[in-house]
Parts: structure tokens; C-alpha cells; sequence
């Protein structure tokens, strides 16, 4: 079904509310998981809203905490995140991280033992927009296996990237996970009768498949570049355990507290007007972006994207036809 932003939003904030969230955090919260509805990304948006319900019901998130400082150190800065909702401990920590970089150029901001953020991008591009340059990750518990085992050790941890734009252009943003799909990605596909549109994972006799159920029933995922991938997403966890004081895949594995319950998160700002100039700012990334899309198409293609490119069509889409909203989860989302 299309529905209109604020139909999406209005009934995400009832839902928080019904469960004890107050209206000005319920409102913070309804109103990313529909920014990021509105951008495509269902999995993260719509898709999470009965699950977030349910680690509430369950005590795996605590509505009531706030972020507290453990650590000063200039411009980094350490937060525990005392298992607060993710959406608004993220907040908090980008908020935090931009008043360092207006004021050293660079802010940190590492946030340990908080909970799932939902979509990174939501912060990269909350960032971006007021004119800075950010560079954040999350880690989460074992949802990979590394390259050449069948066995999970290691987390998917979303990689966000993103820089303001310039002269009517929106910022551009790179939100990725280390598999080749987010396990939201292939639920959704799962739900629509899809298959991926390229390998993603293996199946039960470790052969290549693209059929998202059987990669969520094995968690035999794809991680992107193969086995180098595999080695990102080790040194996403990692550092991000050492820079925020928390805790990794192998000790997150046990906290039990549902997707990324404990996780550790970094977020890097920095104030784009004390590195370069806006207007030739604008020149490089229309520079770039003409470089990267003057290629000579490959065959079969369907074209060639810059990072952001994609929320930008879905955007441009659910102006014109309304935000879809898969039936079944718009339905779930009512009976809450």
C-alpha cells in the first residue's frame, strides 16, 4: 500500500507512546523510522517498528535512560549508553560529536552499551545536512560467518559515510553492511516472494544461492568482497570495542539482549567548513560524481549510481505515489 509520511509517522509515535516511551522521545524516534521508510530502506523504517515493540515488552531496552559521560578527553568524548533506545542514544552521540567538531574541527563521540540505532544513514545524513562530514559504525553480535568457515564470528556492522551538499544537490551518503545484504533486506524479500538480485549467501550443502529464506535459515551470508570483508568487519568490531571502552562480537554474542543489545558505536564529525571551501567544495563532488557516471556503461547495465543516489529515486517516487508500506507490516503495526 502508499501511505503519506505523516500517516506513517502519527501511528509509529501512537504505537511508542502505548508502550511508555514520553511523546517528545516516542516523536524522535517515529519520526527516523519513517525518514528512513521514506528513503527505501523498509527493513529499518516500517519493518522494525514491532520488533523495537517487543525487545520494550521484553526489558532489552530501557525507554527511560538517557546517554551519561564516562570519559572527557577534548574532542573525544566517551558515552555508555545504558541500553537506552539506539535512535536516540545515536542522536544524542551525533549532537554531541558536531559540537566537538565546530569546535576542534573533529569530534568523536564513542557510545558503548547502547542498542540497535535502526538505519545508520539516519545520522550520517542528519549530519550532512548541517554541514559536516561524517564517518560512523556500528558493531553488532555474530550474524557472519568470516571467509572460509561455516560457523558465525562476526558481526554485519553497518559503515556509514557521508558529506553535505552543496548548490541544490542532497548529501551524498554510503550506508552499508559488511554482508552482500542486510538480514533486513533479505526479510523483505523473503516477504515480497523475491529472490536477490545476486548471490547473497549459501545453503544448507554450502552452495551459492540467492534464495533470501535459506540464507536466514543457514546465516551463511555473503560478506561484500569476500575475504576481504571478512576483514573489515572484524576491524570495524574491534576498534570500535578499543575507541568506546565496549565490548565486541565475542562478549556481545552473550549479552542476550536481542540484535546489537550492547552494542558499540563510533561516530567521526568533522566541520567541513575548516577543511575546505563550500564553493570548492561543491566543484569536487561535481567533479567527482561526472568522473564516476561518465563511464562507459557495461552490458546488461542498468545504469551507473553515485553513493545517496538511491534515497534520493525513493524519495523522488514516494512524492509522487505516496511511501509504500508492505500490507502485512502496516497491518502489524495497527494491532500494536
Amino acid at each position: 500500500m502508499r501511505l503519506s509520511f505523516e500517516e506513517i509517522e502519527s501511528q509509529i509515535k501512537r504505537v511508542f507512546m502505548k508502550y511508555g516511551m514520553t511523546e517528545e522521545k516516542a516523536k524522535i524516534c517515529a519520526r527516523v523510522h519513517t525518514e528512513s521508510t521514506y528513503d527505501g530502506i523498509y527493513s529499518h523504517g516500517t519493518g522494525r517498528v514491532a520488533r523495537f515493540v517487543d525487545y520494550i515488552k521484553k526489558g532489552w531496552v530501557d525507554i527511560q535512560a538517557d546517554p551519561t559521560l564516562e570519559r572527557d578527553c577534548g574532542a573525544i568524548r566517551i558515552y555508555n549508553g545504558n541500553m537506552g533506545p539506539g535512535v536516540l542514544n545515536a542522536m544524542y552521540g551525533v549532537e554531541e560529536g558536531m559540537k566537538l567538531a565546530s569546535q576542534y574541527g573533529i569530534g568523536m563521540v564513542g557510545l558503548k552499551n547502547t542498542t540497535h540505532w535502526m538505519r545508520g544513514g539516519s545520522y550520517g545524513l542528519y549530519a550532512a545536512n548541517r554541514g559536516y562530514i561524517a564517518i560512523m559504525w556500528t558493531n553488532t553480535e555474530s550474524v557472519m560467518p568470516p571467509w572460509g568457515a561455516k560457523e558465525c564470528r562476526l558481526g554485519n556492522n553497518p559503515f556509514v559515510m557521508a558529506v553535505p551538499g552543496t548548490d541544490g544537490r542532497e548529501p551524498m551518503m554510503l550506508d552499508m553492511a559488511i554482508s552482500q545484504y542486510a538480514y533486513g533486506k533479505l526479510a523483505m524479500l523473503r516477504l515480497a516472494g523475491k529472490k536477490l538480485p545476486f548471490p547473497g549467501g549459501f545453503d544448507e550443502d554450502g552452495n551459492i544461492t540467492d534464495d533470501p529464506g535459506t540464507i536466514e535459515k543457514t546465516r551463511r551470508m555473503l560478506p561484500i568482497g569476500y575475504w576481504k570483508g571478512s576483514s573489515f568487519s572484524f576491524m570495524l568490531d574491534l576498534v570500535a570495542t578499543l575507541l568506546t571502552d565496549g565490548i565486541g562480537a565475542s562478549d556481545l554474542d552473550h549479552v542476550g539482549k536481542g540484535s546489537c543489545g550492547g552494542a558499540s558505536q563510533v561516530m567521526i564529525l568533522i566541520d567541513s567548513k575548516k577543511t575546505v571551501d563550500g564553493e570548492r567544495m561543491g566543484e569536487e563532488i561535481e567533479k567527482a560524481v561526472k568522473h564516476l557516471k561518465g563511464a562507459a556503461l557495461a552490458e546488461h547495465s542498468t545504469g551507473i549510481f553515485a553513493p545517496g543516489d538511491d534515497y534520493i529515486n525513493f524519495r523522488k517516487e514516494h512524492d509522487e505515489k505516496g511511501i509504500f508500506v508492505e500490507d502485512v507490516i502496516w497491518n502489524e503495526i495497527l494491532s500494536l
